[in-house]
C-alpha cells in the first residue's frame, strides 16, 4: 500500500511532483492563494509526509492533523521560519530545505538589487517612461559606484560566499559577520559594529529566527554611512521596516534593495516601502529562475522518497534528525 503524501501547492516546477505521485499517493491543496492551517489540515489526516513551500504554514496542529504516521515535512525552499520546529523534534519528524540548489541564483539576484538600489535605476527607469527626460542634466539620476566599495555580508554560508565572489570582479572590499566563518581568500570576519560602521553596501544573508528577527533595526540603521545601501534577499522579518522606512525618508540611508518583506505576500496592502524611490522592491524572487526552481522541488521531492524509503534525509534542517525519530543534533543555522 503506498505511503500518503501531501502538496500544499498545485503547478509545482519540474518533474518533481510526477516522481512523487509514481512512488506515494498525492493529495494537493487545489486553491490559487496562500492555504491557510484548517485548509491544510483537512487533507493531511495519515499522510507519511508534506511538502510545502516556504510561507505555507505547517504548525504542531498540522502535524497532529497528520497524527503518528507523518515522518517527514520537506520543504521547497531555504528558509524555515514556517515550521513549527519544536513541534516537529518532539514528534520526532524529519524537517528538510534546499539550501545549495539556489544559492548562486540568489547571490545573483542579491547583487542585481546592489546594481539597481545603488545606481537608482529605478528612479530613472521610472523618470523615462513618464516622459520626463526632456534634457541631459548632470546632476539627475546621480547614484553610487559599486566598484572598490566595501561589501558588509551578514551572514556568510552559501549565498554569502557566492554574492563575495560576484564582489571581487567589481574590485569591492568585502567582510563578513558570521560566528560560524572565519577570514577566507574571499572576505575578512569581523564584528557587526565594525561591518556596520565600514560598509558601503550590507546584504543581509541569515535565516529568520528569534535571535535574527529585526537584527537591523533603528540603532543598526544609525551605525551605517549616511551612503549606505542595505540589501535583504533573507527574510523579511530580518529587517525592522517602519525604522528602515524612516531612515530612507529622513536620508539617514542612502538606498535599499528587498527582495523580502514583513508580511508576504502583499495584495494590494502595499508596504510603503515600494513607493520609496530609494527603495528597490521585488516579490521574493530570488530564487525565480526554471532552472533553480525546478531544482527545489526535486529536491524536496528526493527528501521525502529517501525518508519513506527508510534512508537519511540528503538535506535535513540544521538540528533536525536526518531519519524519524533520532535525536536532534544542536546545530549552528546558515543561509
Amino acid at each position: 500500500m503506498k505511503k500518503r503524501v501531501l502538496i500544499t501547492r498545485e503547478d509545482l516546477p519540474g518533474r518533481g511532483p510526477d516522481r512523487l505521485s509514481g512512488a506515494a499517493e498525492v493529495a494537493v491543496w487545489p486553491g490559487t492563494g496562500k492555504p491557510g492551517p484548517a485548509d491544510l489540515a483537512a487533507l493531511a489526516s495519515g499522510v507519511s509526509g508534506i511538502l510545502a513551500l516556504g510561507n505555507d504554514p505547517v504548525d504542531g496542529a498540522l502535524m497532529d492533523a497528520a497524527g503518528p504516521s507523518l515522518r517527514v515535512v520537506s520543504l521547497a525552499s531555504m528558509g524555515f521560519d514556517n515550521v513549527d520546529r519544536a513541534a516537529a523534534a518532539e514528534r520526532g519528524i524529519v524537517v528538510t530545505h534546499t539550501p545549495a540548489v539556489l544559492a548562486e541564483t540568489t547571490a545573483d539576484l542579491a547583487f542585481a538589487l546592489i546594481l539597481a538600489a545603488r545606481r537608482r535605476i529605478g528612479a530613472a527607469g521610472a523618470s523615462l517612461a513618464s516622459g520626463s527626460w526632456d534634457l541631459f542634466r548632470m546632476r539627475d539620476h546621480l547614484g553610487l559606484d559599486i566598484h572598490g566599495a566595501t561589501l558588509g555580508l551578514i551572514g556568510y554560508g552559501q549565498i554569502g560566499r557566492a554574492v563575495a565572489r560576484r564582489a571581487h570582479g567589481f574590485g569591492m572590499r568585502v567582510l563578513h559577520h558570521d560566528p560560524y566563518a572565519p577570514d577566507d581568500d574571499l572576505s575578512t570576519s569581523v564584528g557587526l559594529g565594525t561591518l556596520l560602521a565600514e560598509s558601503d553596501i550590507v546584504s543581509l544573508h541569515v535565516p529568520l529566527t528569534e535571535e535574527t528577527r529585526h537584527l537591523i533595526s533603528t540603532r543598526e540603521l544609525a551605525a551605517m554611512k549616511p551612503t549606505a545601501t542595505l540589501v535583504s534577499t533573507a527574510r523579511g522579518g530580518v529587517v525592522d521596516e517602519a525604522a528602515l522606512l524612516h531612515a530612507v525618508r529622513t536620508g539617514r540611508l542612502h538606498s535599499a534593495g528587498l527582495d523580502v518583506f514583513e508580511r508576504e505576500p502583499m495584495g494590494t496592502e502595499l508596504s510603503p516601502l515600494v513607493a520609496e524611490p530609494h527603495v528597490v522592491t521585488l516579490p521574493h524572487i530570488g530564487s525565480a529562475t526554471e532552472a533553480t526552481r525546478a531544482a527545489m522541488v526535486d529536491l524536496a521531492v528526493d527528501n521525502i522518497l529517501d525518508v519513506l524509503a527508510d534512508r537519511p534525509a540528503r538535506t535535513p534542517l540544521p538540528g533536525s534528525p536526518a531519519v524519524p525519530g533520532a535525536p536532534a543534533e544542536a546545530a549552528g543555522v546558515r543561509a
